[in-house]
């Protein structure tokens, strides 16, 4: 993916591109939280999409750069986007990852291979693929399949989105 490329210039949010929907495609709220290292530097960016006006997100989409501690997990933990939607859904209950399945997906030109995690709560479909940055990319939907339509409107966002203004 050629398209994806380390920033040169560090602005005031992430130093990579953070590729999702672009929010004015979403017809509901959209949040977005950054994961800081002490450094200052951005480790993990991650998108809630709430379809749901306001009763709880109907997806995230994280970006998380090699070296993150957001991505150093148990084989049977869940990703850190489906941990936070599980947060934002109020819902305690222990979720594994009870297998993975790897697929091939076109997203434009590139060919991506998606890894498909299976997880204990049936209702969470949680997808995962690795850029050519080495930008881990997660999404995690509640209770609605991800399937392959969904890579066509992932794009990185533009860079002032993350601006502090």
């Amino acid at each position: 993916m050629s398209f994806l490329r380390r920033r040169s210039a560090t602005p005031a949010g992430p130093d990579f591109d953070v590729l999702a929907m672009d929010p004015g495609d979403w017809p509901g709220n959209l949040g977005a939280g950054l994961l800081p290292a002490p450094d200052g530097s951005c480790q993990g960016v991650f998108l809630r999409y709430d379809l749901f006006g306001g009763r709880g997100p109907a997806m995230i989409i994280g970006n998380l750069p090699e070296g993150s501690p957001a991505r150093d997990i148990a084989e049977d933990e869940v990703p850190f986007e489906v941990a936070q939607l599980l947060i934002a859904l109020e819902n305690e209950e222990e979720v594994t990852v009870t297998g993975t399945e790897d697929m091939p997906v076109m997203q434009g030109d590139n060919l991506l291979i998606v890894r498909r995690l299976k997880l204990s709560e049936t209702r969470i479909s949680c997808v995962q693929f690795d850029r050519s940055d080495n930008v881990l990319v997660t999404i995690a939907a509640w209770d609605r399949p991800i399937t392959d339509d969904l890579y066509a409107l992932l794009k990185p966002l533009p860079a002032e989105l993350f601006q502090q203004s």
